[in-house]
């Protein structure tokens, strides 16, 4: 998955490896490094290595062509070869000269949730500092702050509910100003979790009255709780009452009886569970299976004013995705994400969140490796969903352009080349269609979707 892997290796994947590039295999890298994910050796060797390997994926598109040609004639005759062809040298230059971050120091917000994973360890773990970057990862109160701070450029860029920047883009909540969306940071990985006094309410049915929790009102959280509640004949604007709380409060919220439930990111589920004040309902993968939740986002004025910063911070959010995307890198990425200054949980609970093997609170231990994932690329679709979820519950008032406004804010096209050039296997296509409790979603019918709910806000 880095794109540091020795393209001149014939016994060696070009889309394998470990996220710092130095190693054939995560085994190896975790037996050679602690938490920390040191840079290559110098500037020039990490440019020169995605030159090589982007001229050999063009060159030998299948691993098995690129072997035998490495086995019959050796790397050093290999390089040499190619370099009669192509300039890997003079190329190698242009690369590194191009994509100089016009700003190292930089400072991206996050909210203290295992949904912000590939933004928090890419700073202990060196994925920021791989790409040439110096990065503050800063801890933030809640959404509406890190919003704030984000528009005001205190930070440069920032972890964010997927919705989010579609709303600031479109005036929703704030001032309109044109956001964007280069990675998606977490699918999967929340859950509806109920006060220990409601184990007999299983039945969403029997949640009339009740007062549940959500992150913020432009969240998935909120979109998959309508969703889940109006499947079950309640009407969440009636029936129930919804409350935004920043996560980091949704537990004492719970234990002070002020909430009866919330629909959370796992590690403020799994937390409620330890503290022993709650119990798991179902987890947000059984409403929708690949769900998004959050997002790597920044403002278009700095991707406009600092383009190089902007792809070096995307670059490291990929890689840092595509380490935390394999299940043998979980323990290790708990462990470094668990200290005060970033989550601040006790490892036991971020272990039970990121491998899947995790407490109940009904007095079992389920097992769902893909209770959380990672996947970086930000489907167009996904977008479009969101804004038919927007427009179902009253926040987009009049017509919406939901192709349009998706292909602005969510990075599809530059984030697949981006992808490419790093030796990752981007989708051919921004749209797929998806299936919602049984429902199916077509993007290119987004009016008939909304059209076809029961239980809506009224026009």
């Amino acid at each position: 998955m880095s794109i540091f892997d020795n393209p001149f290796d014939p016994d060696r994947k070009l889309r394998a490896g470990c996220a710092c590039g130095q190693h054939q295999s995560a085994a190896e890298h975790e037996q050679a490094t602690a938490l920390r994910c040191e840079p290559v050796e110098s500037e020039e060797k990490r440019y020169e290595g995605v030159v090589a390997s982007a001229v050999m994926r063009a060159m030998f598109p299948q691993d098995l062509a690129r072997r035998a040609f490495l086995k019959s004639v050796g790397a050093s005759t290999a390089l040499a070869a190619l370099s009669q062809f192509f300039p890997i040298k003079t190329a190698t230059e242009v690369f590194a000269q191009t994509g100089a971050p016009e700003k190292k120091d930089l400072k991206v917000g996050f909210i203290p949730i295992t949904c912000a994973t590939p933004i928090i360890m890419a700073a202990p773990m060196g994925f920021y500092a791989k790409h040439g970057l110096n990065v503050e990862v800063v801890k933030t109160a809640g959404w509406a702050v890190i919003r704030d701070k984000t528009i005001n450029k205190e930070y440069d860029a920032a972890h964010m509910l997927a919705p989010m920047p579609l709303a600031i883009s479109l005036g929703l909540g704030a001032n309109a100003i044109p956001f964007a969306v280069p990675a998606i940071e977490n699918i999967n990985g929340q859950g509806i979790v109920l006060a220990n006094k409601h184990k007999d309410k299983r039945d969403p049915k029997d949640w009339k009255g009740l007062k549940f929790a959500i992150p913020f009102d432009y969240s998935m959280h909120n979109y998959l709780l309508r969703y889940y509640l109006a499947e079950h004949g309640i009407d969440p604007d009636t029936d129930v009452q919804l409350r935004s709380v920043p996560p980091p409060e949704m537990v004492a919220n719970l234990r002070a009886d002020n909430i009866d439930g919330f629909l959370a990111p796992d590690n403020i589920c799994q937390r409620a569970i330890y503290d022993g004040v709650g119990f798991m309902h179902l987890l947000s993968k059984e409403i929708w299976d690949g769900h998004p939740c959050c997002s790597f986002a920044a403002s278009r004025e700095f991707i406009t004013t600092a383009p190089n910063s902007f792809a070096a911070l995307t670059r490291a959010i990929v890689d840092a995705t595509a380490y935390a995307s394999k299940a043998e890198n979980r323990k290790q990425i708990a462990e470094a994400i668990a200290p005060a200054n970033y989550i601040n949980a006790p490892v036991t609970v971020l272990e039970q969140v990121l491998t899947g093997t995790y407490a109940d609170g009904l007095g079992g231990v389920k097992t769902d490796a893909k209770r959380v994932d990672f996947d970086p690329f930000p489907w167009q679709s996904f977008a479009v969903w969101m804004l038919t979820q927007m427009k179902r519950w009253g926040q987009i008032k009049g017509d919406v352009d939901y192709k349009a406004v998706a292909e602005q804010v969510y990075l599809a096209t530059d984030t697949k080349k981006l992808m490419t050039e790093m030796g990752l296997s981007p989708p051919a296509s921004a749209y797929k269609s998806f299936t919602v409790m049984g429902k199916n979603f077509d993007p290119a019918k987004p009016e008939d979707y909304v059209a076809s709910f029961k239980i809506r806000k009224a026009s």
